[in-house]
């Protein structure tokens, strides 16, 4: 079998599976969010936290539930770092430098899981499982929680009122994620990744000397990394170890867990605001952008020019013979155009246009299908922003989902379009203008332009993914690495419960014959368009600059 074709099948076969998964997951989530039963271990949660999870919110005070547990999260995990060397279970490892302790506890709270770690020869077993496995579940539920409260918005009318935060926690955690998580890693464990509390031992003979293997929690780690679009691996290899994603099959069930429950939330918010046809119009866009650029990689990376490229095969440089150019090429899109930042090759040694592919779908914003919660709430305000400019097109008061889009809607969606690639450039610049941090490229030219653009993009859009060949354990970069993962997680929340907010206020418009028909093909590509634009002419200088000089000099 030609590796072209192989690679085809086996994005015929994510699909399929895919397309079997939506309807009863996303129904399934609907039924979770909407219910007004609660479970009795969900009961003993809300006890031990003090919350009274039938209160109702308003935006305000959902905020502050999301900004005060994500503050406790960071401090929390920041602190179990500091004191690791005096914990049990920690393999001898000695505690985290202040440094990279923010910024991993900020990596792992803001859904980043950026790692300027080796996590085989950093953190012993208690971080590990007690601190940044659970942050892969809960930081996974606040994105869900904050996607919801935004649906409920468009749902609801004449209330501010957008649920109870602390329900919407608890719930995500222990009815979604939990269930997911156990059978996924039996999956894993079957398919051969390692799951123990094991220690250091010594294997055989490396290069004319022993080679040390960690054990580890490794399945049940490796499947909320992925079904929480985290990312962050138990080996620095990440999902190229072996022990983390042993071969082809479980290669591919790591790419469905990443895309599951970020396509399925299409089919819960249609639910929630009582139209399937609106789903399918989000679902849509995401599909047609996914595909897309998973078809573009594909050709990019199989397009070899050489003897060398033809022998291999392709462009396999930093590609596991495992997995190939065509499962490394839909994982790496799956997991830059989601907030996932898992990898299971190096993106560096990807082809200029390769590298530029992984780039461009971080800077799209991660929607397509984008990370748990996040992508539909991020799709949703591109869909305001399209409908704003349909409106404008014809002269007419834009509205989506019955619900006016004014002018405080509108500036609550261009904040939160601004503010991410505000970050991105803003340090990437300064970065690039001083000596220090230059000096941990490894590379000059485009090619180690991209490499501080690409962390930047990749902390600051909440990806985590590295592109390899910069030296980020620094000072400078942790510090401002994890600034810019907080805020690119946080200050986003900001606007998209206030802007949730102001919609639930309002009564909702009657349909008429001049209203914009959002559930049509003809609105999926405005969407799309919209989508496209936006970010082209945003972030079309640097990329200039960095892969797409690369790519046309070669």
């Amino acid at each position: 079998m030609s590796p072209v074709l192989a690679g085809v099948l086996q994005l015929l076969a994510l699909i399929v599976a895919l397309g079997l998964s939506y309807r009863p997951l996303g129904d399934y989530m609907a039924r979770v969010y909407s219910s007004e039963r609660h479970l009795r271990p969900e009961k003993w949660i809300y006890k031990a936290i003090g919350a009274n999870p039938s209160v109702e919110m308003r935006w305000p005070a959902y905020l502050r539930g999301v900004l005060a547990f994500s503050a406790v999260s960071v401090l929390f995990l920041y602190l179990l770092q500091r004191v690791q060397g005096s914990l049990p279970g920690s393999l001898g490892f000695v505690s985290i430098d202040p440094d990279q302790a923010f910024n991993t506890a900020a990596s792992f709270v803001a859904n980043t899981n950026w790692q300027s770690y080796y996590g085989e020869q950093a953190m012993g077993h208690v971080v590990q499982t007690g601190g940044l496995a659970v942050q892969n579940f809960v930081s996974a539920a606040v994105g869900i929680a904050v996607a919801v409260a935004l649906v409920r918005g468009f749902a609801r009318s004449r209330t501010g009122e957008l649920g109870n935060f602390w329900s919407d926690l608890v719930r995500g955690t222990v009815r979604i994620l939990l269930p997911m998580a156990v059978i996924g890693a039996l999956v894993l464990v079957a398919c051969g990744a390692i799951q123990n509390f094991s220690g250091i031992h010594e294997v055989g003979q490396f290069m004319g000397g022993t080679q040390q293997w960690n054990g580890g929690a490794v399945a049940s780690q490796e499947v909320i990394k992925e079904l929480g679009t985290n990312g962050g691996g138990y080996f620095n290899a990440n999902s190229a170890h072996p022990f983390e994603n042993p071969n082809g099959l479980s290669n591919l069930f790591e790419i469905y867990l990443i895309l599951v429950i970020p396509f399925a939330l299409t089919r819960t918010f249609g639910r929630m605001v009582g139209s399937i046809k609106q789903g399918y119009a989000i679902l849509g866009t995401m599909a047609a952008i996914w595909l897309g650029f998973t078809a573009l990689m594909m050709w990019t990376e199989f397009a070899h020019h050489g003897p060398a490229f033809d022998i291999a095969g392709g462009a396999m440089e930093g590609k596991e013979t495992r997995f190939g150019i065509g499962g490394s090429s839909i994982f790496a899109v799956a997991t830059t155009l989601t907030s996932t930042g898992a990898v299971n090759s190096f993106h560096s040694s990807y082809t200029g246009f390769g590298g530029g592919i992984t780039m461009l779908g971080m800077q799209l914003g991660e929607i397509a299908p984008g990370g748990v919660g996040s992508g539909l709430y991020g799709m949703l305000i591109m869909a305001i922003i399209a409908v704003f400019i349909a409106g404008l097109m014809v002269g007419r008061t834009p509205e989506y989902l019955g619900k006016k889009i004014g002018t405080r809607e509108i500036k609550f969606a261009a904040c939160y379009i601004l503010v991410t690639p505000a970050l991105v450039l803003g340090f990437t610049a300064v970065a690039m203008a001083l000596d220090t941090p230059s000096n941990s490229m490894t590379n000059s030219g485009a090619h180690g332009f991209s490499e501080i653009l690409y962390a930047y993009t990749s902390g600051a859009n909440n990806n985590g993914s590295a592109f390899a060949g910069l030296n980020a354990d620094t000072q400078w970069f942790n510090s401002t690495i994890g600034i810019a993962m907080l805020l690119g997680r946080f200050l986003p929340m900001v606007f998209v419960l206030a802007l949730a907010g102001s919609l639930a206020e309002q009564t909702p418009v009657p349909e008429t014959a001049g209203t914009l028909r959002t559930e049509k093909p003809l609105f999926t590509g405005l969407l799309v368009g919209t989508i496209l634009i936006i970010t082209g002419l945003t972030y079309f200088p640097a990329l200039a600059l960095g892969p797409l000089a690369e790519g046309l000099a070669a």
